[in-house]
């Protein structure tokens, strides 16, 4: 039930982006008890002067290789497994495609069950 919106700075390689998808997914697998082959991911890359980012908020120095993570998803989920979430996707990524801590910007969107289709014009959580 999550859907996942990947926003970067343009020019990154095939390999960076699907990485970067698949570092999620599967942090929303383990972290977040979500269904296999439940994945919806988009990625926009954009230019540098469209990505106005934040260099310094919360005294966290970013780069221009900032990546924002926004997850629209159900409700329900404990702050420790939230936490737990942004841990394993912030260090995943490190680990996988050398992006720094400080680059990993996540916004979560809580939304009741009904807000969904998945097509056919349903509500399947409804």
């Amino acid at each position: 039930m999550p859907f996942v919106r990947i926003d970067m700075i343009e020019g990154k390689p095939e390999t960076y982006r699907k990485t970067v998808g698949d570092t999620i997914y599967e942090a929303l697998r383990t972290q977040m008890n979500v269904p296999e082959n439940d994945r919806f991911i988009v990625i926009a890359e954009h230019s540098p002067e469209e990505m106005m980012i934040s260099p310094d908020y919360l005294d966290i120095q970013r780069s221009p290789n900032c990546i924002v993570i926004q997850i629209t998803l159900n409700t329900g989920r404990t702050v420790e497994v939230k936490k737990a979430f942004y841990h394993a996707v912030a260090y995943g990524l490190h680990e996988r495609v050398g992006l720094r801590l400080e680059d990993v910007f996540i916004s979560l969107v809580e939304v009741p069950k009904e807000n969904w289709s998945f097509g056919n014009g349903e509500a399947q959580y409804a």
